[in-house]
Parts: structure tokens; C-alpha cells; sequence
């Protein structure tokens, strides 16, 4: 991939920004920059030849709206290619997804896409970051209370309840990530997201045990909490005959945690006996 850094601060501060466009595009989006950056430098140009100072408090105002409907209306078509792509990621799978199935379910032309994403690639990692961001923050705020194990646990598998309950899309994008990541020739740029994951379910592990633990134990027992809810949850839809997945697992949730306690304990003593 060809980089470059397009700047342009016009020389004119009466506006008092002073407009500074500065962006890195790949080469599929040099064309878009360059056409934005020559409009908006013949545009100032003009406007401040011809408008006198006494009329620059008028016209500031109008300039600052007109960019910000720029960016809501950019932000808006980013949003609508990352909905269509998460809801045929859900639909179709990740890999028989094309570029071109997302622009159609976003309504919009296919050259549209590469002026907002690289490649289907960075759309599937941009997807996932934001599920498993989202479920860090939704697991370390339900945790804050926790003081012991047994009460992480619920807490943790809670949190995971709570932020797929309505997320459907989410967790089938999350499941086929993580499957992913197994493959010789998977996408690149999804091992970070879900290594922050595990970081987290490892962090709180270490927050309520007494013992110090090293990085190997947190690591397998991080693996054991992921793996485990994971592999449930998706075991779970496919078994189920209904659509109470939640509660069913709801009403499992004792057993779900009193199986992962004994497995973080007895990995515990493991570590105590070793030493």
C-alpha cells in the first residue's frame, strides 16, 4: 500500500481557524483528497478576496456549519458501509462477503467504499475492535464491585450475557474472528482486539487472587473464561429450540461459574506446588 500525507493551511487567518486539511489516504483515495483540497483552497481564495473584514464575522459561522455537515455526512456513510458489512457478516460469513454485497446493502456506489476503507480486510478489523472494545468496557464496569473469585465470575459471565442479549450480529462477527485467527492465512490485524480481551479477563483474574500469579497462569485461565463462554454460547444457539439463549444460560450461570472457579483453583495450587 502506497501512503501519503496531503496538508494545505491557507494562507489566509482572517477566518480564524486556521483551515489546516491534513489526512493520510492510501492510493485508492489520492484522487478524493486532492479534488477536496483544490475546491476548498479555490473556494477561501475567493471568499477572502472578495469579502471585506467587516463582513468575516458573518461568514465564519457558515464556513465552520458547511464543515461540520461535511463531517456528519462523511461519519453517516461510514456508519452505513459498516452496518451493511456487520449485517451480512452475520448473514453470509466474513469470507463470502463481497465489497460489492456491501455497498449494495448500503445503497451506495462501489467506489464509495475504498474513499472510507483499504479493503474488506480493514472492515472486518475495524468491526472487530469495536465489538470487543465494547464488550471490555461493558466487563471491567460490571467487575468494579467484585472483591472475590466466585463474584468476578458471575460478573463477568453476566457482562457477556448482557452486552450479546441484543447483539446477535456482534457475537456471530466475534465467533468467526476468533475462529480466524486459527487459520495459516486468516486477516490480518485481529490478534490485537483479542489480546486486549484476554488482557482484561486476565487483569480482573489478578485483581480478586491473593496469590501473586505469573503470566503463563493468566494467560491459560484469560483462554479458560473466553473459551469457555464463548464455546457455551454458541453451542447454545445451536442447540437451542427457542430463542431463550439467555436465559437459559442465565439459569446455568451457577454451574457455568462453579466450573471455572474449580478450574482457576486447581490451576492455582497447580502453580503453589510447582514452587
Amino acid at each position: 500500500m502506497i501512503d501519503c500525507k496531503l496538508s494545505l493551511v491557507t494562507r489566509h487567518s482572517a477566518f480564524g481557524l486556521p483551515i489546516d486539511f491534513v489526512a493520510l489516504f492510501s492510493s485508492k483515495k489520492i484522487f478524493y483528497a486532492l479534488k477536496i483540497i483544490i475546491d476548498y483552497a479555490v473556494k477561501f481564495d475567493y471568499t477572502v478576496s472578495n469579502i471585506g473584514d467587516s463582513d468575516m464575522n458573518q461568514i465564519k459561522p457558515k464556513i465552520e456549519a458547511k464543515l461540520s455537515r461535511q463531517a456528519r455526512k462523511t461519519r453517516a456513510t461510514r456508519r452505513r458501509l459498516l452496518k451493511a458489512a456487520r449485517e451480512l457478516f452475520a448473514e453470509k460469513g466474513i469470507d463470502l462477503t463481497t465489497i460489492e454485497d456491501i455497498t449494495q446493502r448500503a445503497d451506495l456506489a462501489k467506489g464509495t467504499f475504498y474513499y472510507y476503507f483499504e479493503d474488506k480486510n480493514e472492515v472486518i478489523s475495524d468491526q472487530i475492535r469495536e465489538v470487543l472494545h465494547g464488550l471490555v468496557k461493558t466487563m471491567e464496569e460490571r467487575c468494579l464491585a467484585a472483591t472475590d473469585l466466585t463474584t468476578l465470575l458471575e460478573f463477568i459471565i453476566q457482562a457477556h450475557i448482557d452486552f450479546f442479549s441484543s447483539r446477535w450480529e456482534d457475537f456471530v462477527l466475534y465467533y468467526q474472528g476468533r475462529a480466524d485467527l486459527k487459520l495459516k492465512e486468516g486477516y490480518s490485524g485481529l490478534e490485537l482486539p483479542f489480546l486486549e480481551y484476554l488482557e482484561s479477563i486476565e487483569g480482573l483474574v489478578d485483581s480478586v487472587v491473593r496469590q501473586r500469579l505469573g503470566k503463563p497462569l493468566l494467560r491459560r485461565i484469560g483462554c479458560a473464561v473466553a473459551g469457555f463462554l464463548s464455546g457455551y454460547y454458541s453451542f447454545a444457539v445451536i442447540a437451542s429450540e427457542d430463542d431463550n439463549v439467555d436465559e437459559n444460560i442465565q439459569s446455568l450461570k451457577g454451574v457455568l461459574v462453579s466450573s471455572l472457579a474449580r478450574f482457576i483453583n486447581g490451576a492455582l495450587r497447580q502453580e503453589e506446588d510447582s514452587h
